[in-house]
């Protein structure tokens, strides 16, 4: 069985990436696995630019397979705010709870019309010596009035999705998975992954 790396130091990306991808024919490896303790810094400018930086450079580091993603939210209001700073929009050591507060207290007054926002992310597939392959998906929502529910992790509790008529944190890990951003960029790198695997080597990506 081929090994995978998924380069992610956030515990709840890897949990989610776990349930994901079962069932494909890869051990799935975290960093710590791996040997590896670097921490690749997002200094790109789009999700694309991070998730191709990461995959790449744990790519070099480890000689596996590796799949790197970048994600976040973009909010209409806000001119598609925080994006690529989803995670650091709040300073660098904020919690979850510190990011919610400043994207409620930002969208104060905004009537709930104008509360759409979206969830992408961007997942890059690398192979030492091979083109990287590109896979994204978003998730359209709008941002609640205030949070709810006490699953998923980051903006979840206030991403309210009209579809299920709640928000992600409230929704059960299972149903989030079928629908969110992640979730359906997953389902992509899974028709790259199956090639991969089905072709027995390090082809192309292209």
């Amino acid at each position: 069985m081929r090994r995978l790396l998924v380069a992610t130091t956030s515990r709840h990306k890897l949990e989610e990436y776990r349930e994901l991808l079962t069932g494909l024919p890869f051990e799935l490896l975290t960093l710590a696995d791996a040997g590896i303790d670097e921490d690749v810094e997002e200094t790109e400018a789009t999700f694309e630019g991070n998730a191709r930086l990461k995959a790449e450079r744990y790519a070099e580091l480890s000689g596996l397979l590796t799949l790197a993603d970048d994600s976040g939210i973009e909010v209409d209001a806000l001119g598609g705010e925080p994006g690529v700073h989803s995670k650091r929009w709040a300073g660098d050591d904020a919690s979850d709870d510190d990011r919610n507060r400043l994207l409620l207290d930002r969208l104060a007054g905004v009537p709930e019309e104008r509360r759409t926002a979206r969830y992408r992310c961007v997942i890059a597939i690398s192979s030492p010596g091979e083109p990287t392959r590109i896979v994204e998906a978003s998730c359209e929502g709008r941002i609640a009035q205030a949070c709810s529910g006490s699953n998923g992790f980051g903006y979840d509790p206030l991403f309210f999705v009209p579809e299920l008529g709640q928000t992600f944190g409230e929704a059960p890990p299972e149903v989030k998975n079928r629908l969110s951003h992640r979730g359906r960029a997953a389902l992509k790198a899974r028709e790259v992954l199956t090639s991969l695997a089905s072709a027995g080597r390090e082809p192309s990506l292209q």
